[in-house]
């Protein structure tokens, strides 16, 4: 089995930090998303990944390279605009031949199940099977309706009015008969050869198209509140390590890991949070949910349920919480010490720099 991870777009939802950095490589629990799909392809024992890339496809390349560093092969192929995930699967029909394959959205974070879901593939090889999970309003995903016997027999994207509470969730296993389906359809009303359209398609050719339920954790990282929420998802699992430098006038309370070469100083942690390598804890307090990415400065702050990217500092400014701070910003200058805090919901792009009056 192949996979295709598709990794273009815009991320407009993510604005400002996507102006600068894909949202595949937004950090969550400190790693990129990307990084966490491709691992969760290798456990499923898929080896040969093609990567679907835009305008970002430099940065893509720096954090994935050829693949080896991760224990698989990765293949780069360019879509020049955003005209729709089945057109992603006509851009890589000679990657992936004839051979079956799981389409990965790059920006979905999923928890658990993924290899119940793939033997199960293997073993009934349906043309497609299409992985989706109960959400309370479907109208922003696409939507499946199934027989209630675990076939789809109707899908639409983003429906106004939904027949079905079962949402896609960005991850599709396919055998080769997906091709004529793709090459079948045309583009929908917002100029888009839309996958839906294609399964469908399948579907009123007499295909057999399976439904599985995803019960576990599952968002897109679409917006900020979802980065948010995939961070605190997956700080949940950490399990307390100390590879860095804590110092005796300091308190880890809870699961925190504390990266090499990273320093805390007369601090504070509550986990479950990770200080990246080479960052510097001072006369400071983290709160749970927090990642504090590489070479971050946090000095007489406080932050909570937040994420730091790689280089970026918060300095006597207390009360940050719910936050995303872009690369190499800096925000500053606020409350002094042992003022009562005020809560600060900031996001930040990267090299930028907020102050706040004292």
């Amino acid at each position: 089995m192949k996979a295709l991870v598709l990794c273009g777009g815009s991320g407009t939802r993510l604005r400002p930090l996507s102006h600068s950095m894909p949202k595949q490589l937004i950090p969550v629990a400190n790693r990129p998303v990307l990084i966490q799909v491709v691992e969760n392809l290798r456990e499923l024992g898929v080896e040969d990944i093609g990567v679907i890339v835009g305008d970002h496809r430099g940065e893509i390349e720096a954090v994935l390279g050829d693949g080896s560093a991760h224990g698989v092969r990765v293949s780069y192929i360019v879509q020049h605009a955003p005209l729709g995930l089945a057109h992603c699967v006509r851009l890589a029909r000679d990657f992936l031949a004839d051979d079956d394959f799981v389409l990965y959205l790059g920006d979905t974070v999923l928890v658990g199940g993924l290899t119940e879901m793939a033997d199960g593939f293997r073993v009934r090889r349906p043309a497609a099977q299409i992985v989706v999970h109960k959400v309370a309003d479907p109208r922003a995903f696409g939507v499946v309706e199934t027989d209630g016997a675990g076939r789809a027999v109707r899908l639409a994207e983003k429906p106004a009015e939904p027949r079905s509470d079962l949402a896609v969730v960005g991850v599709y296993f396919f055998t080769a008969a997906i091709h004529e389906a793709v090459a079948a359809v045309s583009p929908s009303a917002r100029g888009e050869l839309e996958i839906t359209d294609a399964v469908q398609w399948l579907v009123d050719a007499g295909r057999e198209v399976r439904v599985h339920a995803h019960t576990g954790f599952w968002r897109d990282t679409g917006r900020v509140e979802d980065v948010l929420e995939c961070n605190r998802e997956l700080l949940e699992a950490l399990e307390h390590r100390i590879s860095g430098d804590v110092d005796a006038a300091s308190e880890l309370i809870g699961p925190v890991v504390v990266e090499a070469g990273a320093r805390v100083v007369r601090s504070r942690i509550t986990g479950p949070a990770v200080i990246g390598a080479g960052a510097l804890v001072r006369d400071s307090h983290v709160g749970p949910h927090t990642s504090v990415g590489a070479g971050c400065t946090l000095d007489a702050a406080g932050i909570a349920d937040s994420i730091l990217l790689a280089g970026s500092s918060v300095q006597q400014v207390l009360g940050v919480h719910g936050s995303v701070i872009g690369r190499d910003a800096a925000v500053g200058r606020g409350l002094s010490v042992g003022a009562v805090p005020q809560r600060h919901r900031l996001v930040v792009g990267d090299h930028t720099r907020v102050e706040f009056a004292a």
